[in-house]
């Protein structure tokens, strides 16, 4: 048997380097963290709901539905650990995204019951 280490064994071309990721992640706010994966889901949001220049093309309401429920629990979620000045912003886009889910929708849901409205309340246009 070998008494080499995993990490005594070359790592292949363009394998990822977990420790250097560790160590990258270590030094990021968790604010930064919980921010970037809001953009993150309001982005793929967006293009489940056909909002992007391809439209149609990627357009898929019940994957924006999950999208949208996600983003609005970690938005509530973290109100508390994010200061107003990063959660307003969230909060509109997030607003936006459960307008265009209702007017996407060919039979909207009712009032309080769409996309992340259990976290935010009833979104009207």
């Amino acid at each position: 048997m070998s008494e080499t280490s995993p990490s005594d064994t070359p790592e292949p071309p363009g394998s990822p380097d977990f420790d250097a990721m560790a160590r990258d992640i270590a030094e990021v706010p968790a604010v930064e963290v919980i921010v970037t994966v809001a953009v993150n889901l309001m982005s793929a949001a967006a293009v489940k709901l056909g909002l992007t220049e391809e439209g149609d093309q990627h357009k898929d309401l019940d994957e924006a539905r999950k999208l949208v429920h996600a983003l609005a629990g970690l938005l509530d979620a973290s109100a508390t650990e994010i200061s107003s000045f990063h959660a307003a912003p969230l909060r509109d886009g997030l607003k936006s995204l459960q307008l265009a889910f209702r007017e996407a929708s060919l039979i909207p849901d009712e009032p309080g019951k769409g996309p992340g409205e259990k976290y935010t309340g009833a979104v009207y246009g």
